[in-house]
Parts: structure tokens; sequence; C-alpha cells
């Protein structure tokens, strides 16, 4: 049926001057521009405004990251400790996620879909929520002691406020994110290959080393990577279940944003976070095949 004749038809051989995937992706493109790149430009643009000022866009000044970089600012120790716990974190689920996702890829079958369900309803309550219950449950007085009370042992002292229960509530915190990942890596394993190197007489050992690990790496990985960058900004678990025995960098953020009203210097501090995390993703994603991961090949 022929087009009407006010009808606008493109010349034959003509294209459209922004291309399709272009036009497509803008909507993506916008979100990242406005959900992430202005934030990030504001709060570089903080970060070297006047100290305790709000002067932003207006001064030019690296006095903020001259006070962090001070060999006599303990600002350091915050640093190292949020690190050194998120590196600590990723390590302990390493070892506890791994055996929990090839159950989950290999073992439990039709009940899979159901187990994943428990491990995820968590994260649909309050994180704060659940790291309080976590604090009825080892105070002195609590579900804990009353439950050893019975049984005729001694109160439950120094449990709670401590570096090890700040790093027992951030492994609970982050098990799924460090969990699921995994269970995409594995389950992207060829079952072919594994029975292809059994049936060449490898041991068990040797197909996990040599087969299940290498190609399992990828998620894996991600795992790794989601869950350090969670674990080095954290700041509930720290406050509530550490109480003042360890500052994260964090905290120190947090502080000077709204009790020392001095938003530069917070600024400063997020700018160096967020290098050090984002040099880390940058090394670890560049070690990733997406295109196995997306399934493209």
């Amino acid at each position: 049926m022929a087009a009407p004749a006010d009808t606008p038809r493109r010349r034959p051989g003509t294209r459209s001057p922004i291309p399709p995937g272009l036009r497509a992706a803008v909507p993506v493109l916008l979100l990242l521009i406005f959900g992430f790149v202005a934030p990030l430009l504001t709060v570089a643009a903080f970060s070297i405004a006047e100290p305790r000022s709000y002067d932003v866009f207006t001064s030019f000044t690296l006095a903020n990251y001259a006070q962090i970089f001070d060999p006599a600012n303990s600002v350091w120790m915050s640093f190292a400790w949020s690190l050194a716990l998120a590196a600590l974190v990723v390590g302990i689920l390493l070892v506890a996620c791994y055996p929990v996702a090839w159950g989950l890829v290999h073992v439990f079958g039709r009940w899979a879909p159901a187990i994943s369900a428990i491990l995820v309803f968590p994260l649909f309550v309050s994180e704060n929520v659940r790291l309080y219950g976590w604090v009825l449950f080892f105070i002195k007085g609590g579900v804990l002691d009353g439950v050893l009370k019975v049984f005729g042992i001694g109160p439950v002292t120094d449990l709670l406020y401590t570096p090890g229960m700040t790093l027992f509530g951030m492994s609970y915190v982050y098990f799924s994110f460090m969990l699921f990942p995994m269970v995409l890596g594995l389950a992207m394993v060829p079952r072919d290959l594994v029975d292809a190197a059994r049936d060449l007489g490898a041991s068990r050992l040797m197909i996990w080393r040599e087969v299940e690990l290498p190609l399992a790496m990828p998620g894996i990985l991600i795992g790794m990577l989601l869950t350090f960058v969670l674990a080095a900004g954290a700041v509930a678990e720290a406050k509530i279940l550490g109480g003042q025995s360890v500052i994260t960098i964090a905290q120190d953020i947090e502080t000077a944003f709204t009790y020392a009203q001095n938003w530069p210097l917070g600024a400063a501090l997020a700018m160096v976070l967020v290098v050090i995390v984002g040099a880390l993703a940058l090394f670890v994603m560049g070690r990733l095949d997406l295109d196995r991961i997306l399934g493209r090949r």
C-alpha cells in the first residue's frame, strides 16, 4: 500500500546522524551522568574548597588533602582499619560461601530455590534492625547469656563492642553479596569438562584446581570485589556492634560532614577512598572476561 503523500521519506542510502547503539544507550548515559558523574564531580569540587567553608566551585586549595596526608594525622588508622576489615571479610566469606555455593549448584537440587530464598530474605529487613538484633543476642543479660545460664555457664562479657564483633557483623551483612556471584561462577562450569577430566583419571582435587576453580573465577572475583567495596565503606557494623573500638573511614567522613561541619575535609576523605577502591575495581575488572560471563561466547 502506498504511503500517504504527506509522510516524509528517507532517501535510500542515508543514515541517521546518531548511531542506533548510542540512541539505545541514552537512558543509561543520563542515569550515569546525573546519578554518578554529577554527584562525584560535586564531591570533588568540595574537596578542593577552603576548609570549613561552602565556597564550592569558587575556591581552589589542596589544604584538605595536605591534612589527610600529614603523617601526624591519625586518619590513616581509619583507612587501615577499613581496608584491613574489608580484606578479612573477603577472606572469611570466601571460605564460608564456597561450600554453600557449591551445594546450591550441585547438591541441593530442587531445594536450591527455597534455600536461596531463605538466604535472600534477610536483605528485605533493614540492616540496622538486623544488627540491633545481634546486640540483643550478645549483650549481657541477652539471649545468649540467658541460654548459657540455663546450662550453668557463667555470664557473657566482653563480646560486644570489640573489633571481632565488628568483623562478625560485616561478615554476616555481606554474606549474600559474596555468595550469589560465586553461585553464578560455579554454575558456568560445564559438567562435560568435569566428567571428561574424571574419565581421564584426574583426582577430585585436581579437577577442582585445574577445571572448576579457573572457570568459576570470574564469578568469584565479582563477589570478592563487591564484598570488598561494600565492606570498605561500612559504618553501621562498626558503630552498632563495635562501639568505639574501631573507627572506620566511613565514620570519619560522617563526622566531618555532620558534627565537625567541615564538608571540604569530608569530601577529600571520600575522594581518597573512591580512588583506592576504584583502583582495586579497575584492577579486578581488567582480569574478568565479561563476554563469557554474559554468555556472548
